[in-house]
């Protein structure tokens, strides 16, 4: 005889949509942000050299699977949270096509193998690097998420990790403009994603506590902050790189596309957009064709300079 309880409880989830649910669980689309491993090699100009780049396509493979583990495991943790959230409750956890059990385990499992793939590289410094950023996210999702302002830190930390990333995979040094671009630039991000997710919410912060220590004005306060810092920081690193680089002023064309795309970005950011930051570079002609036209003059400026 079936019991009241036995009734109530949800069948498990059949084979062919646990798969489904664990790969949309993992967010592939999302896989775009670990782009920026590329960042620090790139800017060094030792992506031609097929050491380096091998170096760097592990660091990126690593990477994607550290994100899925993290996604599974922060998924997990707030699957009550995200049942009472308008869109979130549709993700498969909280929606139950996979159950939480498995996505802690499958989360720990990606975390370890990202770290495994990491010592491919013969060093050290990319899977300490890795953890590094395991243990911000896992911090993020347990206690920094609910403090306003650091929540915005630590997501922009997880960009600049991923910059750094690179630069541990192929050891190349990191220089101090570097460093300030990808820090400012990711916190104009992160606040603009914080700006979409604060006039989603129409009032009701319940699924996301901090965004109520949030105003519009003050998101838009510290957007400006970012994009400010950041373009006068690219502006410098531009000019100096152009010390050492060849007679065509390439880095200095470059801040021309650099700034564009910024504003582009701004622009989206202003229209609503940014919840998702990888959405709106993905769907977004302009801003693509004005990314390309950048990292095409900045490369121009990298590789024209080891000639001379």
């Amino acid at each position: 005889m079936t019991t009241t309880a036995e009734r109530a409880a949800p069948a498990p989830p059949a084979r062919g949509s646990l798969v489904a649910g664990l790969l949309r669980l993992a967010r592939p689309k999302q896989w775009v942000k670990n782009v920026l491993v590329f960042a620090a090699p790139g800017a060094a100009g030792v992506l031609d050299n097929p050491g380096d780049l091998a170096a760097t396509l592990v660091a990126f493979a690593a990477f994607c699977l550290a994100a899925s583990g993290t996604y599974y495991l922060n998924d997990a943790a707030d699957v009550e949270a995200d049942r009472h959230h308008p869109t979130k409750r549709f993700r498969p956890v909280a929606s139950g096509a996979v159950p939480v059990a498995v996505a802690r385990v499958a989360g720990v499992g990606l975390i370890v193998a990202a770290i495994a793939l990491s010592f491919v590289t013969g060093s050290w410094h990319l899977p300490a690097v890795v953890a590094g950023y395991v243990a911000l996210t896992t911090t993020y999702t347990i206690w920094l998420k609910h403090i306003a302002v650091v929540d915005l830190a630590a997501v922009a930390a997880g960009f600049v990790i991923r910059a750094v990333a690179g630069a541990a995979a192929t050891d190349v040094e990191v220089s101090d403009w570097f460093l300030i671009v990808a820090c400012f630039g990711s916190l104009f991000m992160v606040a603009g994603k914080r700006s979409a997710e604060l006039e989603e919410s129409v009032g009701s912060v319940s699924t996301r506590a901090v965004l109520g220590e949030y105003s519009a004005g003050f998101l838009v306060q510290v957007r400006m902050l970012a994009c400010g810092v950041t373009t006068v920081a690219y502006v410098l690193w531009a000019f100096e790189r152009a010390g050492g680089g060849g007679e065509f002023p390439w880095y200095e064309l470059s801040i021309l596309p650099f700034v564009l795309a910024l504003l582009r970005y701004a622009l989206r950011l202003d229209r609503g957009a940014g919840g998702a930051p990888e959405e709106v570079v993905l769907g977004d002609r302009t801003l693509q064709v004005i990314g390309l036209v950048w990292i095409i003059t900045f490369g121009l400026g990298v590789y024209t300079g080891k000639l001379t």
